[in-house]
Protein backbone atom coordinates (compact mmCIF):
# COMPACT_ATOMS: atom_id res chain seq x y z
CA UNK A 1 0.00 0.00 0.00
CA UNK A 2 1.19 3.53 -0.71
CA UNK A 3 0.78 5.70 2.39
CA UNK A 4 1.19 9.50 2.41
CA UNK A 5 2.18 10.86 5.82
CA UNK A 6 2.06 14.47 6.99
CA UNK A 7 4.93 15.77 9.13
CA UNK A 8 3.90 18.65 11.43
CA UNK A 9 1.26 17.52 13.91
CA UNK A 10 1.50 13.92 12.71
CA UNK A 11 5.10 12.71 13.03
CA UNK A 12 6.11 15.62 15.27
CA UNK A 13 4.11 18.03 17.41
CA UNK A 14 3.25 21.41 15.88
CA UNK A 15 6.15 23.87 16.19
CA UNK A 16 6.39 25.06 12.57
CA UNK A 17 8.73 26.40 11.25
CA UNK A 18 10.78 24.54 13.88
CA UNK A 19 10.61 20.79 14.30
CA UNK A 20 8.51 19.82 17.29
CA UNK A 21 8.90 16.93 19.68
CA UNK A 22 8.26 13.53 18.11
CA UNK A 23 4.68 12.28 18.50
CA UNK A 24 4.88 9.11 20.67
CA UNK A 25 5.47 5.93 18.63
CA UNK A 26 5.28 7.77 15.27
CA UNK A 27 8.62 6.68 13.87
CA UNK A 28 8.31 3.21 15.43
CA UNK A 29 4.97 2.71 13.67
CA UNK A 30 6.35 4.06 10.38
CA UNK A 31 9.30 1.66 10.58
CA UNK A 32 6.88 -1.23 11.19
CA UNK A 33 4.84 -0.13 8.16
CA UNK A 34 8.01 -0.12 6.07
CA UNK A 35 8.91 -3.55 7.41
CA UNK A 36 5.44 -4.70 6.35
CA UNK A 37 6.41 -3.51 2.82
CA UNK A 38 4.25 -0.40 2.64
CA UNK A 39 5.69 2.47 0.64
CA UNK A 40 5.73 5.81 2.45
CA UNK A 41 5.49 9.29 0.97
CA UNK A 42 6.27 12.34 3.10
CA UNK A 43 3.46 14.77 2.34
CA UNK A 44 4.00 18.15 3.98
CA UNK A 45 3.69 21.89 3.51
CA UNK A 46 7.42 22.22 4.22
CA UNK A 47 9.68 23.28 1.37
CA UNK A 48 13.37 23.84 0.66
CA UNK A 49 15.59 23.88 3.77
CA UNK A 50 12.72 23.17 6.20
CA UNK A 51 11.72 20.18 4.07
CA UNK A 52 15.29 18.85 4.09
CA UNK A 53 15.33 19.20 7.90
CA UNK A 54 12.13 17.13 8.15
CA UNK A 55 13.48 14.45 5.81
CA UNK A 56 16.73 14.32 7.79
CA UNK A 57 14.81 14.14 11.11
CA UNK A 58 13.00 11.03 9.87
CA UNK A 59 16.09 9.51 8.28
CA UNK A 60 18.02 9.81 11.56
CA UNK A 61 15.26 7.75 13.18
CA UNK A 62 15.31 5.05 10.50
CA UNK A 63 12.39 6.23 8.35
CA UNK A 64 13.14 6.84 4.69
CA UNK A 65 10.51 7.82 2.15
CA UNK A 66 10.05 6.58 -1.42
CA UNK A 67 8.94 10.07 -2.41
CA UNK A 68 8.67 13.52 -0.83
CA UNK A 69 5.77 15.86 -1.69
CA UNK A 70 5.08 14.00 -4.92
CA UNK A 71 3.62 10.73 -6.12
CA UNK A 72 5.83 7.69 -6.36
CA UNK A 73 8.39 8.22 -9.13
CA UNK A 74 6.97 5.41 -11.30
CA UNK A 75 3.46 6.92 -11.01
CA UNK A 76 4.32 10.43 -12.20
CA UNK A 77 3.35 10.96 -15.81
CA UNK A 78 5.82 13.06 -17.77
CA UNK A 79 3.21 15.24 -19.50
CA UNK A 80 0.93 15.91 -16.54
CA UNK A 81 1.95 17.25 -13.16
CA UNK A 82 -0.63 17.59 -10.39
CA UNK A 83 -0.29 18.94 -6.87
CA UNK A 84 -2.50 16.07 -5.74
CA UNK A 85 -0.40 13.01 -5.02
CA UNK A 86 -1.45 9.42 -5.61
CA UNK A 87 -1.69 7.31 -2.45
CA UNK A 88 -3.91 4.58 -1.04
CA UNK A 89 -4.04 6.16 2.40
CA UNK A 90 -3.28 9.57 3.92
CA UNK A 91 -2.23 9.96 7.57
CA UNK A 92 -2.72 13.56 8.72
CA UNK A 93 -3.57 15.22 12.02
CA UNK A 94 -6.19 17.33 10.23
CA UNK A 95 -8.34 14.44 9.10
CA UNK A 96 -11.93 14.25 10.26
CA UNK A 97 -11.83 13.10 13.88
CA UNK A 98 -8.19 14.04 14.41
CA UNK A 99 -5.10 11.84 14.57
CA UNK A 100 -5.56 8.53 16.37
CA UNK A 101 -2.76 7.11 18.50
CA UNK A 102 0.01 5.65 16.30
CA UNK A 103 -0.63 2.21 17.81
CA UNK A 104 -4.21 2.40 16.58
CA UNK A 105 -3.07 3.68 13.18
CA UNK A 106 -0.69 0.76 12.79
CA UNK A 107 -3.29 -1.76 13.93
CA UNK A 108 -5.89 -0.31 11.53
CA UNK A 109 -3.52 -0.71 8.58
CA UNK A 110 -2.19 -4.12 9.61
CA UNK A 111 -5.59 -5.62 10.37
CA UNK A 112 -7.63 -3.72 7.78
CA UNK A 113 -10.15 -2.96 10.51
CA UNK A 114 -11.86 0.37 11.22
CA UNK A 115 -10.92 2.63 14.12
CA UNK A 116 -13.28 1.18 16.75
CA UNK A 117 -12.24 -2.42 16.12
CA UNK A 118 -8.52 -1.56 15.99
CA UNK A 119 -8.88 0.39 19.25
CA UNK A 120 -10.48 -2.65 20.89
CA UNK A 121 -7.58 -4.85 19.76
CA UNK A 122 -5.16 -2.50 21.49
CA UNK A 123 -7.29 -2.30 24.65
CA UNK A 124 -7.29 -6.10 24.83
CA UNK A 125 -3.51 -6.15 24.39
CA UNK A 126 -3.12 -3.98 27.48
CA UNK A 127 -4.84 -6.58 29.66
CA UNK A 128 -1.74 -8.80 29.45
CA UNK A 129 1.57 -7.95 31.17
CA UNK A 130 3.36 -6.96 27.94
CA UNK A 131 2.28 -3.80 26.14
CA UNK A 132 1.06 -3.63 22.58
CA UNK A 133 4.39 -2.14 21.45
CA UNK A 134 6.42 -4.78 23.30
CA UNK A 135 4.56 -7.51 21.42
CA UNK A 136 4.90 -5.75 18.08
CA UNK A 137 8.60 -5.19 18.57
CA UNK A 138 9.16 -8.70 19.92
CA UNK A 139 10.23 -7.61 23.41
Amino acid sequence: MIIAVDFDGTIVEHAYPNIGKEVPFATEALKLLQKDRHQLILWTVRENEMLEEAVQFCKERGVEFYAVNQSMPDMVEEQFTSRKITADLFIDDRNLGGLPDWGVIYQMIKSGRPFEQASNIIENEYTVPRTFWDKLLGR
